[in-house]
C-alpha cells in the first residue's frame, strides 16, 4: 500500500531527458512555490499507460491552473521515456526511476509484471506545497486509471 495522507512525501531526485540532455528533477524543488502530482505507471509504450499519460497531457491545463506540477515515473529508462514522449506527444514531465528506489520508498511495486520483473504499480498521489501527501491512490490492477477528478478534488482544496 502507498504512504498515506498525513505523511511527508519522501523526496527525492531523478533524470528526466531533454532537447538539452539528462537534467535533474528533485521533488523539494517545488516545496514552498507549488503543488506536485506524482503519476507512477508501469511502462512506455504500453496502451494504459500511453492511454493515461495522453489523457493527463491533455488536459495539463486543468493542474497548472491549480498550481500543480504534474510528473509521470515510471522504472523506464530515461532515453525510453522520451522516444515514448514524442511518439505519444506526452507532454509531462517524464521521470526515470530505473534504480526503483522511488517506487520502493514510496511503496508502490508491482512485483513481476507479466513476468518480466518489478515496475511501478499505477498510482496517483497529490503533494501538497508543504511536502505532505494530501491524496493517494493506488489502482486495483495496472489496467485500471486513477480517479483524476479526485485528484483535482484534491488539488482544488490547497491554496
Amino acid at each position: 500500500m502507498p504512504l498515506k495522507i498525513g505523511t511527508s512525501a519522501p523526496d527525492f531526485t531523478l533524470k528526466t531527458k531533454t532537447a538539452q540532455g539528462l537534467e535533474d528533477v528533485k521533488l523539494s524543488d517545488n516545496f514552498g512555490k507549488r503543488n506536485t502530482v506524482l503519476l507512477f505507471f508501469p511502462l512506455a509504450f504500453t496502451g494504459v499507460c500511453t492511454t493515461e499519460m495522453c489523457s493527463v497531457s491533455g488536459g495539463i491545463s486543468a493542474y497548472e491552473s491549480l498550481n500543480a506540477a504534474v510528473y509521470g515515473i515510471s522504472v523506464d529508462s530515461p532515453f525510453a521515456q522520451e522516444a515514448w514522449a514524442q511518439k505519444e506527444k506526452i507532454a509531462i514531465k517524464l521521470l526515470s526511476d530505473l534504480n526503483k528506489t522511488v517506487i520502493k520508498a514510496y511503496d508502490v511495486v508491482f512485483p513481476g509484471l507479466a513476468g518480466i520483473g518489478d515496475t511501478a504499480a499505477r498510482a496517483a498521489v497529490v503533494i501538497d506545497k508543504a511536502g505532505n501527501i494530501v491524496h493517494v491512490e493506488q489502482t486495483p490492477t495496472p489496467k485500471d486509471l486513477p480517479d483524476f477528478e479526485a485528484v483535482k478534488a484534491a488539488l482544488a482544496k490547497l491554496k
